[in-house]
């Protein structure tokens, strides 16, 4: 079998398992978006949507925002993590979308990129679940099973998305990476999964790790 026509049948397995696929984090709009998954960093996303109900009620727009000291926001998003780095990089991006973006967030991947905390994994998010744009965010999960389905060789997140923007169709990105992160987390889990019982890795896994378990 070829790596194309395995990520066919990749894809064809995701989607009889996840016909449809939420949004994990809680939004509103693009802005609590970005906010939501720039908290995200290092933090899950049940996390993460204990804790912006608490932010979003003290405010939820930029203008507002931007004028909160930063020690308010840090105390709210404490349980995410990196409080110290995220909350500045909240209320400075939130003055920039306010003062230079007309109070919206912008719409392309550079402008994003160049807001403070903005990465391209975060930009990515943005661009494909609050504009459409088709981009294939790569978080841990789904750099991790890149590599265990032999799609891609795990060297880097940015290798992995290029690996994996080649094999799947560019109108199936924005859901198929949604689709990877949920099997990830309830069928593929980093630690004490069984290769040989996963729906994909028994027919699809990297042959050096499913041997590795009959060892």
């Amino acid at each position: 079998m070829t790596k194309a026509e395995k990520a066919r049948d990749i894809h064809r397995i995701l989607d009889d398992l996840y016909p449809e696929v939420p949004v994990p984090l809680d939004h509103q709009d693009p802005y609590t978006l970005l906010v939501a998954v720039l908290l995200s960093a290092q933090c899950t996303d049940v996390r993460v949507n204990q804790v912006t109900p608490s932010l979003w009620a003290v405010t939820d727009r930029p203008e507002v925002m931007k004028s909160l000291p930063v020690e308010d926001i840090r105390e709210i998003i404490k349980p995410c993590g990196l409080s110290p780095s995220k909350s500045k990089a909240i209320k400075e991006l939130s003055r920039i979308i306010d003062e230079e973006h007309g109070g919206r967030v912008p719409s392309t991947f550079a402008e994003l990129e160049a807001l403070p905390g903005v990465g391209h994994k975060t930009a990515s998010v943005v661009m494909s679940q609050a504009f459409g744009v088709p981009a294939f965010p790569v978080d841990t999960h789904i750099h991790r099973l890149a590599y265990r389905w032999a799609l891609s060789t795990g060297k880097n997140v940015v290798k992995t998305e290029a690996d994996l923007k080649r094999l799947f169709p560019r109108e199936s990105w924005n859901k198929l990476h949604l689709q990877i992160i949920f099997f990830g987390r309830e069928y593929c889990p980093a630690r004490g999964h069984l290769m040989a019982s996963c729906p994909i890795c028994s027919i699809h896994g990297r042959r050096s790790l499913l041997k590795r378990e009959y060892r």
